[in-house]
């Protein structure tokens, strides 16, 4: 069951940049080399009903965000919108993404697509992702 897509090296990034970190080095600039802003953090876990997934999004309005199950696929998608420099307010650091993001995961077969359901409370999306009724395996014999 795949759910999420892999990226070695997005992996790598990660772990350079904990390691840069511990020696106090910058972390490298990444935006000219990223094709999306930025995308939520999310835990995929499953019970012997559903799967669920839990994305971060903080500081994104309900309204902003969308959820399609279609094909076999989940997309979640939206945006976090950056605050407007105000007037005898500076900005010294922006660390956080602002924009669009895009999150995607290719769906099992058991899964119900049909009755998903999206809770979004306190920055986090919940999207639980009920199961079918358990298909037989079967064994062929070989002639």
């Amino acid at each position: 069951m795949a759910l999420v897509k892999w990226e070695p090296l997005r992996e790598i990034e990660d772990m350079f940049d904990r390691y840069t970190s511990k020696l106090g080095w910058p972390a490298l600039n990444r935006e000219a080399f990223s094709t999306t802003e930025w995308a939520p953090r999310v835990d995929i876990t499953e019970t012997d009903k559903a799967f669920i997934i839990k994305a971060e999004l903080p500081e994104v309005r309900k309204e902003d965000i969308k959820v399609n199950v279609e094909n076999g696929e989940l997309c979640l998608s939206g945006e976090r919108k950056q605050e407007k420099e105000e007037k005898g307010k500076k900005f010294h650091r922006i660390e956080r993404h602002y924009g669009s993001f895009m999150r995607s995961f290719t769906l099992p077969a058991n899964v119900d697509a049909s009755n998903v359901k999206a809770e979004f409370k306190d920055g986090m999306l919940n999207l639980t992702l009920p199961k079918t009724a358990k298909t037989k395996a079967s064994e062929v014999k070989v002639q």
